[in-house]
């Protein structure tokens, strides 16, 4: 009886479901962290942001006029003599010219180019949204493998204590030799759950560090797990989709542009002007004193194939604003539906975890009692004990992964809503 209490209290001591917590900061505080280094330094969010910074320097661009052209000219130069005094119209001609598009289409290009600037920084919020997303749910991952490695373990260590009692029972006949064998294949099965766990967290750590930006494969510190509440309706989440999604605001300026582009392609039918001033200068013959020249014109283009050029660049851009509030459209339906998906996902989970909560692990705790208090009347073997704690833990463990999904999944509304919900 007396090796019987020394295993039970073995069991007792070693197991425990939850390992103290290793991390004094909060889940929250962690990953605002983590967030702030990746919007600083991933290659993505890096990318975008020069995007934004080149698209900054178009509007001024496309609103200038055309450099002036300057053209010097040698006119009517006698080829006998080559000389400039020898007729009257050999001149010498200096002469400035300058485009000048017609009133209203510098600033629609304007316009577009601002248009562009604001879609790319639509695009550059919408990049750092999935990061933020992608961050969350690496971090997420990564908890859950640490914790499942942490339980992992201490089972083993469980076991892997338990056997010497095991085998000295066996020796004396209170255990039997099928008992041994099966600790041993269920230590041998933890040793190989805990490889497949490493290697996990390894691949868990060095996503994390890619969204980071690090070159090197560092660990990543945890903080202590807390669930975090959501009250939004799915009605408030799609208003506020609508309103915050970057994506969406993007297609929505892109309709827009559409709108300019058409507007511009309208004012093609009216012509550009060409400004220019000349001046001759004409060399004196003899007593003869010959004026200088000054000369002015304006020319225009005449839109003569205007059927098929400028016609069918408005029916082009006609067609692109079709296009655009299509695609307006399809993706507001499309956050409709992921909201709905997601808030239904997220609602099961709660469910699922409040069943493990409330039903599954009180029941199993109530099993290893139960197993314990047969143990000690020599009715159980004490693998039963081991698969019983080890099942507790399981259920634990399966209640925890339930949280960590839930939490993926409000990063993931988060990304498809545009802003920050909790």
């Amino acid at each position: 009886m007396k090796k019987i209490y020394l295993l039970i209290a073995l069991i007792i001591t070693l197991f425990s479901v939850y390992p103290a917590e290793s991390g004094s900061a909060g889940d929250e505080h962690v990953l605002e962290y983590l967030i702030a280094e990746a919007l600083q330094n991933n290659p993505e969010i890096m990318a975008y942001s020069r995007k934004v910074e080149a698209f900054a320097q178009r509007p001024s661009q496309v609103t200038s006029l055309d450099d002036p052209m300057l053209g010097i000219t040698m006119a009517n130069l006698p080829l006998d003599t080559l000389r400039f005094d020898q007729e009257a119209m050999t001149q010498k001609l200096i002469s400035v010219k300058q485009k000048i598009p017609f009133p209203g289409k510098l600033g629609l290009k304007g316009d577009i180019a601002e248009q562009d600037l604001a879609i790319a920084g639509q695009e550059y919020d919408e990049a750092k949204n999935r990061i933020k997303a992608n961050v969350k749910s690496a971090y997420y991952d990564l908890t859950f493998v640490t914790r499942a490695l942490e339980i992992t373990k201490r089972n083993r260590l469980l076991l892997a204590e338990s056997l010497p009692a095991a085998e000295t029972q066996y020796a004396v006949s209170e255990a039997t030799q099928l008992d041994v064998v099966k600790a041993h294949i269920q230590l041998s099965g933890i040793l190989r759950k805990q490889i497949l766990l490493d290697q996990k967290k390894e691949t868990a750590d060095a996503r994390i560090n890619n969204l980071l930006g690090r070159h090197a494969r560092e660990a990543i510190a945890i903080g202590d797990f807390v669930p975090t509440a959501m009250t939004h309706s799915q009605e408030e989440l799609t208003q506020a989709a609508e309103s915050s999604r970057p994506a969406l605001k993007a297609l929505n300026l892109k309709a827009v542009k559409a709108g300019l582009l058409h507007s511009l392609a309208e004012k093609e039918y009216y012509p550009d002007f060409d400004i220019g001033v000349s001046y001759g200068q004409r060399d004196d013959s003899g007593a003869v004193n010959r004026p200088d020249f000054f000369s002015a014109g304006v020319s225009i283009n005449i839109p003569l194939w205007h059927r098929n050029k400028e016609g069918r660049k408005v029916a082009e851009e006609k067609a692109g604003i079709d296009a655009a509030l299509q695609q307006y459209e399809a993706m507001r339906n499309d956050l409709i539906f992921q909201i709905a998906r997601l808030s239904a996902e997220i609602r099961q989970l709660e469910r699922e975890a409040e069943l493990f909560k409330t039903g599954l692990i009180p029941q199993s705790s109530i099993s290893y009692e139960t197993i314990l208090s047969d143990y000690k009347l020599s009715k159980a073997g004490f693998l039963a004990i081991i698969k019983s704690q080890i099942e507790r833990s399981d259920y634990e463990l399966e209640h925890y992964r339930l949280q960590v999904d839930r939490e993926k999944k409000l990063a993931e509304l988060e990304a498809v809503v545009g802003q920050k919900l909790y």
